[in-house]
């Protein structure tokens, strides 16, 4: 009995790692991007619908993490 519930503990930290990684990362991304962006719109306003695309892109990143969080959270069923 206490397998079970150590099995069902192990996966809720996978999913949990894959999830909070995967933002840390996008976050990581988001900020040199971001930063990139802001720039080139001071100097060129009609950029920012580039900036704005490149800064969302990294933002899929969290997606596939939580999709691959709620994919082993179906182990646990």
């Amino acid at each position: 009995m206490a397998a079970e519930g150590l099995g069902v503990g192990l996966i809720a930290i996978g999913a949990g790692l894959a999830i909070g990684l995967s933002a840390i990362a996008s976050a990581i991304a988001e900020k040199s991007i971001g930063a990139a962006a802001v720039g080139a719109m001071a100097e060129k306003e009609s950029l920012f619908g580039k900036g704005l695309i490149l800064t969302v892109i990294p933002e899929t990143l969290v997606i596939f993490g939580m999709v691959i969080a709620i994919l082993i959270l179906g182990l646990a069923a």
